[in-house]
């Protein structure tokens, strides 16, 4: 009946879009796929595919199928690379993928002793302002997910790492920096400076200015924390940012941080792992000395 084969078959024709481009990068030849998907028709009775001049168009079976080639096909391939490391004597590699884009600098100071402590392992860091971190998470392109917004999965751990209050950075000069906190109207005629995601994902946005139907005069994004702070340091905007991280510029730069309204925004920083993962000695390991150095 199905076989990881099928899957194969239907993901290059997905993929590549002709019989022939999709044998060529399974290095088959035409004929030999197409003896294979008949006999799988006939035995399932039904057609996985149709042909539309030179293309190939997936019936609903075929998308069926489909679906389950992009569930289990990276699982297959993530398990071999593994079972050939451990066979090789290797540990592999440990794929980290970012959605909290100002922790950075925080993972750096993970990442220095965990490989002096894993020579072995390799590290590689995905970070993108339009990642999608769980989507990644699930089809096995990284390993654990750094994130401050959690959404629970049956099939996915979310470990805390570290608590921290979330803060509105300001120039030392700006009218502001003689509060200790700040209100949503106060922001009203302000310039807000932030990372290029969608305002729905920040939390001044989410927690602070729209429950109270405020807003900003002006939204403009930056890619780098440094940038974004010397734009606030010399007055030309405001940016919120974790309270630990302006700690650490405000001791070289001109800025303060308020506390959001009266209760401030509390956060936490997690590490997401897939279920069953989290006792891999050298995944265990990132997430103990995350937790140590958080």
């Amino acid at each position: 009946m199905l076989e990881r084969f099928h899957l194969e078959v239907l993901a290059a024709i997905k993929e590549q879009g002709t019989l022939t481009q999709a044998a060529e990068s399974l290095n088959l030849s035409q004929s030999a796929l197409s003896h294979s998907i008949k006999k799988l028709e006939g035995q399932i009775k039904t057609p996985v595919w149709q042909k539309e001049g030179r293309s190939l168009r997936l019936t609903s079976a075929g998308e069926q199928m489909l679906t389950l080639a992009n569930r289990v096909l990276p699982q297959f391939k993530h398990t071999e690379l593994l079972l050939s490391q451990m066979a090789k004597g290797e540990m592999g590699s440990l794929r980290i993928g970012m959605e909290c884009h100002p922790c950075y600098q925080w993972l750096l100071k993970v990442i220095e002793p965990y490989l002096d402590k894993w020579p072995n392992v390799d590290i590689d860091v995905k970070q993108e302002f339009q990642f999608g971190g769980l989507g990644a998470l699930h089809s096995y392109e990284i390993d654990i997910l750094v994130t401050p917004d959690p959404l629970y999965k049956p099939q996915l751990t979310f470990i805390p790492v570290f608590d921290y209050e979330h803060r509105l950075v300001v120039s030392s000069s700006h009218p502001l920096a003689m509060q200790n906190s700040v209100m949503p109207e106060q922001l009203n005629e302000e310039v807000l400076f932030s990372y290029p995601v969608e305002p729905e994902r920040l939390d001044i946005y989410s927690q602070f200015l729209n429950p109270a139907k405020c807003t900003v005069k002006k939204h403009k994004t930056i890619e780098t924390t440094e940038i974004m702070l010397q734009m606030v340091a010399a007055g030309r905007g405001v940016c919120a940012l974790p309270g630990w991280l302006v700690d650490e510029f405000a001791k070289t730069m001109a800025i303060k941080s308020l506390r959001f309204g009266q209760h401030g925004i509390k956060k936490q920083i997690f590490l997401g792992v897939r279920k069953g993962e989290e006792q891999i000695n050298y995944l265990s390991d990132f997430v103990a000395l995350a937790q140590n150095i958080g």
